[in-house]
């Protein structure tokens, strides 16, 4: 096959697109070069459709090669890539809600797109070069999708917003916005911000927007150069005359269902106010049940109607949405800016560190903070990742929150999803370590899920952080964002969406923040996308929304608490870097012992944080007064109470602080003549000792009789005359002192006992 390339510069950097060099057999596939950043897409379709279901199957895998950081996988025994990171999650994810609203939703045909990461420059984002590279390979595909669009991510350092930043750039940036659509439209929307106005993330939206056209120029080119003819998605599986013939009988059943619908929704669904889900649910029952003699009175057979009954959620979904654009008329009774009923309590839990349960409708999320020692941290280890992780926030969906039996298998994509915009949300008012070092966890427990519970666990998250006294100033708050729309163009924008609200033509825009600005948003629309005017109501109309919700929250708790006796206690010592090898010692035998001795957590940072965890007051106190005495400096005139721990002829050797020993001479034990140390000292023995001087080689001379009172009638013996001839002068050989009271040199020091008159 040929190979053929394509290239435009956006954003200060060349992009690259070639086509004919790998993977051959796949329906459509390319290689996008960013900088050095270098990501292959594949789109494959299968040929026959999947019976029985009643969604469109698509696959999107994101393929992290940990080759293409240049980097070999952290784990001792797995060497190779195995399940994909949550990181590698989250941007299947993205992608995957960029190009599912472009496909048709009636297909049964399996689709799959899988970007793998070739090689990566550590600076130009893998993300935004995959969901290119996959509009590209879907474009120049038979599969039928209503592409392209452009995935573009925005920074803003200072006042300057920056197109596609770097890595570095994005830690400076006081927002992270990932855009996908067109020129004109948005399709897709993730973010993560540090309390920006409404008016700086708008401001990004319209810069990615503006953005794309350049990069929709090049795919257009490289369509009209490599593409091939699309596939019509209704002849995706030829037809014989019957099989056409039941598509039409499908399609005229459900034209007839649709009419009667509109002739009786306002009975069942509008007159008076369902307020709860299962007031809905057997409204819609009793819908469903008339609308099924209605068919039979017209002869229609069971199989038909049948057929229509796995519809019909859709054909009321489209009566509501016609309701809410004819009328402003919702389910529920509320207006269109209206925020449900909402709950909010703390300290629901004994022991726990923290817990919060906020419910908006029938949304019920139960959220529980627990606090650690550093060492707690998780460690990331990814393509792009090599760090460790302090914030953690944990989101579980069980069946019985939404009234379904399924099996409990640990959380899918979905969930950590939903989990990632919660944390992002409350990340930016997390303290940084230096104030607060501890490992924080949150948990969100899904009870009850009618409408955006990732919300509910934003909202939930922040009450329970506050409530485990994390020193969070302010409170964080989301509401999603909903849409009802037709092929006319008439749109209305609806606060807090539930379950009926969210059919075709709708949207899922949930904001987050505090009162100050935008801390995350994730956008998904079920259209081709939306439009500049939209986003700017929906941003209106969320700001309205937190603020009402913050303003609930902060009546049922505004301050952070003091934290739980449970809890653990952290102490933090600073010390000298240089001093950090005397606390850790010789292969970790000084630290383990501390750790050993008292069973407090110790951990140690590079600046000489010496970070002690416990929930045990005594230990902690115990951990800190080794730690202290362990680099403590001694200074002369200091009293300590030390062990004899070596003993020689000239004197006897004191411990006096972990890893510090002085010397007190065997002048200094007594002020009576002593002949030798071990006739007053023995191993093991516990004395106190006065600091006398430490010398200029650093060695510490200590005396234990300065803290002795002196014996009645002693007196200081006088210095002995120096020999004046061991000078200029010359002279003999200095004479040793003699006498039976001294058997070596003549200590200067030493006293006498004078006998009185």
């Amino acid at each position: 096959m040929e190979i053929k390339t394509f290239s435009k510069e956006w954003g200060g950097r060349e992009l690259k697109v070639e086509h004919g060099r790998y993977a051959h057999q796949a329906h459509g596939a390319c290689t996008v070069q960013y900088g050095e950043t270098v990501v292959l897409a594949t789109a494959v379709m299968s040929e026959n459709t999947r019976e029985g279901i009643d969604f469109f199957p698509l696959m999107v895998d994101y393929e992290e090669k940990y080759y293409a950081a240049g980097k070999i996988k952290g784990s001792r025994f797995i060497k190779r890539e195995g399940r994909p990171s949550e990181e590698a999650i989250l941007a299947g994810r993205q992608i995957d809600r960029s190009i599912r609203p472009l496909f048709d939703s009636s297909m049964r045909n399996e689709v799959q797109v899988v970007i793998t990461i070739l090689a990566w420059d550590k600076e130009n984002d893998p993300n935004v070069v995959g969901l290119i590279a996959a509009s590209i390979a879907l474009s120049i595909s038979e599969i039928p999708w209503s592409g392209p669009l452009v995935g573009i991510r925005v920074g803003k350092v200072g006042d300057k917003l920056i197109l596609n930043p770097t890595q570095p750039e994005l830690k400076e940036s006081e927002i992270d916005i990932f855009v996908a659509g067109t020129d004109e439209l948005v399709t897709m929307v993730e973010a993560g911000a540090k309390e920006s106005s409404e008016e700086t993330v708008l401001q990004s939206i319209d810069l990615a927007r503006k953005s794309a056209k350049p990069v929709l120029e090049l795919i257009d080119e490289v369509v009209k150069a490599v593409g091939v003819e699309k596939r019509d998605a209704e002849t995706l599986v030829e037809l014989n005359d019957e099989q056409k013939k039941a598509l039409e009988e499908k399609a005229n059943v459900e034209k007839i269902s649709q009419e009667f619908i509109h002739s009786v929704v306002d009975t069942y669904l509008f007159d008076s106010p369902k307020t709860s889900k299962s007031e809905r649910k057997a409204a819609f029952k009793a819908l469903s049940e008339k609308l099924t003699e209605h068919l039979k009175a017209q002869e229609i057979d069971e199989e038909l109607i049948s057929y229509v009954k796995s519809k019909i959620k859709q054909l009321v979904e489209a009566e509501v949405t016609k309701m809410i654009l004819k009328s402003e008329k919702r389910v529920d009774g509320r207006s269109l800016t209206e925020v449900r009923p909402l709950v909010v309590e703390t300290g629901l839990l004994p022991r726990v560190h923290g817990s919060g349960m906020f419910m908006r409708g029938e949304t019920q999320v139960l959220s529980v903070t627990t606090l650690a020692s550093p060492s707690a941290e998780q460690i990331i280890d990814t393509m792009e990742l090599d760090e460790k992780k302090r914030y953690m926030h944990h989101y579980n969906f069980p069946g019985f929150s939404v009234g379904e039996a399924k099996p409990m298998r640990g959380p899918g994509r979905r969930d950590i999803g939903h989990g990632a915009l919660a944390e992002r949300a409350l990340d930016p008012l997390i303290p940084d370590k230096e104030d607060f070092p501890y490992t924080i966890r949150v948990v969100s427990e899904v009870f009850g899920s009618n409408g955006s519970s990732s919300m509910a666990s934003t909202c939930g998250s922040s009450l329970a952080l506050m409530h485990a006294g994390v020193p969070i100033k302010k409170h964080v708050a989301g509401v999603a964002m909903g849409l009802a729309s037709d092929d006319s163009g008439e749109w209305k924008v609806l606060t807090d969406i539930q379950d009926l609200e969210d059919g075709k033509g709708g949207m899922d825009f949930k904001i987050t923040g505090t009162r100050d600005g935008i801390t995350a948003m994730q956008m998904d629309t079920k259209t081709h996308g939306i439009n500049a005017d939209i986003v700017n109501k929906t941003f209106e109309q969320g700001l309205e929304a937190r603020l009402h919700i913050i303003e609930q929250m902060e009546a049922g708790i505004s301050t952070a608490k003091e934290m739980s006796k449970f809890a653990p206690r952290i102490v933090t010592i600073p010390i000298d870097p240089e001093k950090i090898r005397d606390v850790i010692g010789q292969g970790g035998k000084v630290i383990n012992g501390i750790i050993d001795e008292t069973g407090v957590e110790m951990d140690i940072e590079q600046d000489g944080r010496v970070i002690i965890t416990s929930n045990d007051a005594e230990a902690m106190e115990k951990a800190v007064e080794i730690v202290q005495n362990i680099v403590k400096e001694v200074e002369a005139g200091e009293k300590y109470t030390g062990e004899v721990v070596r003993i020689e002829d000239f004197g006897a050797f004191i411990n006096l602080l972990p890893g510090k020993d002085g010397l007190v001479h065997v002048s200094e034990i007594a002020w009576k003549h002593v002949k030798h140390p071990s006739d007053e000292l023995k191993m093991g023995d516990k004395v106190d000792v006065l600091v006398k001087e430490i010398d200029n080689l650093g060695r510490v001379n200590l005396s234990i009789k300065a803290l002795l009172p002196k014996p009645e009638g002693y007196e200081e013996r006088p210095p002995r005359p120096r020999d004046d001839r061991r000078g200029g002068g010359g002279g003999g050989p200095r004479r040793n002192s003699g006498g039976d009271r001294n058997s070596g040199p003549r200590d200067k020091k030493r006293g006498f006992f004078r006998k009185k008159d």
